[in-house]
């Protein structure tokens, strides 16, 4: 994933991206997981670029991984990254094994998140 610098960097907006075809792998039964993540962010001095956006979020492709971690380490790595003022992941898989799971992870700027 790759920042471009924002041009808007002292008016607060909010940027949200949906990729639909989100994939990894269940890391009990390697039978893949599909999933839909959004993510809704605020700059700083950063945007993300689109097109690394996609390539990093397909490296989840093949491997194994719980929900729960994905979403999170999407967070983590989009923070560390883009450096945001505030950012949400959400990701929505679909039913597996009759459970329908969404989580949520969020930085809000505060440096123990």
């Amino acid at each position: 994933m790759k920042a471009i610098e924002n041009i808007y960097r002292k008016r607060e907006y909010e940027v949200s991206m949906r990729f639909p075809e989100f994939t990894c792998l269940c890391p009990m039964t390697a039978q893949p997981d599909f999933a839909e993540i959004l993510i809704s962010y605020v700059p700083d001095a950063f945007l993300v670029e689109l097109k690394s956006l996609k390539i990093y979020l397909n490296s989840y492709r093949d491997r194994g991984i719980f929900h729960e971690e994905a979403v999170n380490a999407i967070l983590d790595d989009f923070v560390k990254t883009i450096r945001p003022r505030r950012v949400a992941v959400v990701g929505t898989f679909n039913v597996r094994g009759g459970i329908h799971t969404t989580v949520k992870a969020q930085y809000t700027g505060s440096p123990e998140q």
